[in-house]
């Protein structure tokens, strides 16, 4: 399975997930939903990152995300590697918008450059081995810190993040519990990953309703 078709969110009501999402983001296909009642608490493990051009985009998408009903996690604002800010969405997935600018260069636009899933994993080596053995290629790699593989034409890109680092980032705790309520979805033999996280082959079960 060398690639992500889309990223499946298992949520409790898919029709109120769908309407935030095109309406937040304007994601379509990417982004699938499922109903689902599987008991989950604190961090789930992830986020879904959103690589935008400038500050002006990062805050744009933020304001489309919170007038949605998104809450804020941590507001947008300058960092050593540009510009970020976070926040969870009615279901509770959590999704950072960032930018390595930190100056606007254009005007204000809701355009998306790239989609991440970050996951956070208790042992970046052990990880990267795995999904090595799986048939990803490696793109970057920082030691035990951070690797992001090389998707080709998948709309989703896949890295992993040492899960406490992943959470402070975000704003939060590294505790949690139950269902990570998310699939990565393409071709090829399902599998879980060594963090419990799915990949399923995909199918129309995945389809929004």
């Amino acid at each position: 399975m060398a690639s992500i078709e889309n990223i499946t969110l298992d949520v409790a009501d898919t029709e109120a997930a769908e309407l935030f999402y095109s309406t937040a983001f304007g994601l379509d296909t990417q982004i699938r939903l499922r109903a689902s009642e599987a008991p989950t608490t604190g961090f789930r493990g992830f986020t879904l990152a959103l690589t935008v051009a400038q500050p002006s985009t990062v805050n744009a998408l933020i304001e489309a995300a919170l007038d949605a009903g998104a809450t804020t996690l941590k507001p947008a604002a300058k960092s050593f590697w540009g510009y970020s800010g976070v926040v969870q969405a009615p279901d509770g997935t959590i999704w950072k918008i960032a930018t390595s600018a930190k100056k606007d260069t254009g005007p204000a636009t809701k355009q998306i450059d790239e989609i991440v899933l970050l996951l956070g994993v208790a042992d970046v080596i052990a990880s990267k081995r795995f999904y090595v053995g799986q048939g990803l290629g490696v793109e970057k790699s920082f030691g035990r810190v951070y690797v992001e593989f090389a998707v080709g034409s998948s709309p989703v890109k896949l890295a992993l993040y040492r899960r406490r680092a992943l959470a402070k980032d975000l704003g939060l705790p590294p505790e949690g519990t139950g269902s990570h309520r998310v699939a990565i979805c393409g071709e090829g033999v399902p599998f879980t990953d060594p963090d419990g996280f799915a990949w399923e082959a995909t199918s129309p079960a995945a389809a929004p309703s």
